[in-house]
């Protein structure tokens, strides 16, 4: 067994030493001295390591090896039962000063923080690996690109990382000799609640977390680095760490065209980004650049630039199926972690909302035997499915493309049951930043609390700013001045309801029909009416061929109620006094003009297509 503080390179490969940096293995040294791991293996993210890590996960009982006639390369995990969201009330922004969190994070003071970890942390890996996992968020060689360093005891996790991630040795090489990397420390503990934080430290780019074994908690890549700590990089070097799906448009005659999208986590995001167009938009075609996250740029032409930090895909596997996401089921048939949802008889998957009902002998999500018409669910509402990024049928070759890709549009969008419209295109760029700033949606099962409860989440990057979301605003007027060539806003709602609760609008691929209209806007193809909250279509704008849907009903989606909008602004302006000193005026003189620009009679102004 070796000392604590030697390093093990991985058995599978002898030549694979490590060749990070002195800072690097200066610092894994000092972590083994801390947690006292039996071995520290370094990744190298090879398709042996791969292999001898999932036979190790299932003789382990980590993995569960589904059926591989069906789903070849494809295993399921079950976690523990009290670890199965996003914790939101023991993740803390650990910054020097309070004020620099704001209101919306939960604050910690950094040194008594570190002094908590480390006495969590001492000897917490004895009888376990450390593995050392480099891995670099964007394309490699990328302008856009950071590298970080995670180290877990938790073979979940490299094999989750690896396929979030591009990982491996080549990392290292990027690196080289630089001290410039995302420092993250993972430990399962003994998964006790009441031993459970995620702590971010912007100012020391490190992330510590313990107690959980739930990927938004555990894989650091993703939430922890991608937008807290991106975040706040973004803010010191300018640019925008943001909560977004990028996808790009292609017409019939081969024009591209590229939007960013925020959604709160369970409201369409991986949706859209991998929608199927209907079948009267013959010759479209939908390419997905990223569905969660976006790093965005002002390029050398003035424009806005992003690329997807990621390289895979983590999402709910719940309503996901043939006819609301298509390329998300047959990205699903091969190589993919399946966590926490239901198994069948034969070693298969399901959860609810597949399009095949449940067969019997189903083992629910925590492999009880699952009966028809039980209260329960089989599968956990927030399971969850790791995939590789080139499995989707829509995949876009320009995902790694190290300059990313031009954006023309910011698309905002929550879970509204009334007041928001089908979709609304801001008057310029601060009522943009305006609508973000206010949006809010129905709280879902992917953060541990109660469900369907209105927030407001702007940029749904309520849980994931890594600053006070007051200068965070002021940031976003601030790239207003930076790009030369802004790109349009828009704000959606598939989600709204009718007077007999069911939803308005059908959704799914038929969101088509609004993205169009968004892109006749951009290309000056399309006018609009304007109305105190923003610009509509007129029902003659969107393209409803072929849709089975009343004129009332189309009248419905696209209404503006005077008296919600009222009570939106006001609660509105409520949140606003809540984040308090930092929220930039300009936010709450738009809100102010709106509001009163509301009444009963306001006149229809039409406008026209521009570009």
């Amino acid at each position: 067994m070796p000392r604590s503080d030697e390093v093990t390179p991985n058995p599978d490969n002898k030549t694979n030493s490590p060749t990070g940096g002195r800072a690097l293995r200066d610092w894994v040294k000092q972590v083994a001295r801390l947690t006292r791991p039996d071995a520290v293996v370094w990744c190298d993210g090879s398709e042996a390591e791969k292999d001898r890590l999932t036979r190790q996960a299932v003789a382990e009982g980590i993995l569960i090896e589904l059926n591989q006639a069906k789903r070849p390369g494809c295993y399921l995990h079950r976690s523990n039962p009290n670890d199965v969201a996003r914790t939101e009330q023991l993740t803390f922004v650990c910054t020097p000063n309070k004020k620099d969190a704001g209101p919306t994070n939960n604050w910690s003071d950094p040194a008594q923080t570190y002094t908590k970890l480390r006495g969590w942390l001492g000897g917490s890996m004895r009888g376990r690996t450390m593995y050392v996992v480099p891995y670099v968020l964007g394309p490699l060689g990328s302008p856009f690109s950071k590298v970080g360093i995670e180290l877990t005891d938790s073979i979940y996790v490299v094999l989750n990382m690896r396929i979030m991630t591009r990982m491996g040795a080549a990392v290292l090489d990027q690196l080289g000799e630089s001290r410039d990397f995302n420092r993250g420390i993972h430990c399962t503990l003994d998964l006790n609640p009441e031993r459970r934080l995620i702590c971010h430290f912007p100012q020391d780019n490190t992330i510590i977390s313990v107690g959980s074994g739930y990927g938004g908690n555990a894989l650091l890549s993703k939430k922890c680095f991608a937008l807290r700590i991106a975040s706040s990089l973004g803010r010191e070097e300018g640019w925008l760490a943001e909560h977004m799906l990028i996808l790009g448009l292609e017409s019939p005659n081969g024009e591209t065209t590229y939007v960013a999208a925020a959604f709160p986590s369970m409201c369409g995001k991986t949706n859209l980004a991998m929608l199927t167009p209907p079948a009267e938009f013959q010759g479209w075609k939908v390419h997905t650049i990223g569905d969660d996250i976006a790093w965005l740029r002002v390029g050398p032409d003035g424009g806005l630039w992003a690329v997807n930090p990621e390289n895979g895909y983590f999402a709910v596997a719940p309503g996901n199926s043939e006819k609301s996401n298509l390329n998300a089921m047959r990205m699903l048939q091969h190589d993919s972690i399946f966590t926490n949802v239901a198994m069948t008889p034969d070693g298969d998957v399901w959860w609810e909302g597949m399009d095949t009902p449940a067969p019997d002998g189903l083992l629910d999500w925590q492999g009880r035997p699952w009966k028809k018409g039980s209260p329960d669910k089989a599968a956990h509402p927030n399971s969850r499915f790791t995939t590789p990024m080139r499995n989707n049928p829509a995949w876009s070759p320009h995902a790694d493309d190290p300059q990313g890709v031009p954006i023309s549009a910011i698309i905002f969008g929550g879970r509204r049951a009334t007041t928001v419209p089908l979709v609304l295109e801001s008057t310029d760029w601060t009522h943009g930043v305006f609508m973000g700033a206010t949006m809010g949606s129905e709280t879902t099962a992917a953060a541990a609390g109660a469900v369907g409860v209105l927030r407001r989440d702007p940029m749904a990057m309520l849980p994931f700013c890594g600053y006070n979301m007051g200068d965070y605003f002021a940031h976003w007027l601030k790239m207003g001045i930076a790009i030369k060539k802004l790109p349009r806003v828009f704000m959606v709602n598939w989600f709204r309801k009718g007077a007999d609760g069911d939803f308005i609008w059908p959704g799914y691929g038929e969101n088509m029909r609004v993205l169009k209209w968004m892109l006749d806007r951009i290309h000056g193809r399309a006018g609009g009416r304007q109305t105190p909250v923003g610009i509509v279509p007129n029902q003659a704008d969107l393209d409803l061929k072929g849709l089975d849907l009343p004129a009332s009903t189309a009248r419905d989606a696209l209404a503006i109620n005077p008296a919600e909008w009222k009570a939106e602004l006001e609660s509105a302006g409520e949140f606003f006094e809540k984040i308090g000193p930092t929220m930039p005026k300009e936010l709450k003189e738009r809100r102010q003009a709106i509001l009163k620009s509301i009444h009963d009679d306001a006149p229809v102004q039409q406008v026209a297509a521009s570009r």
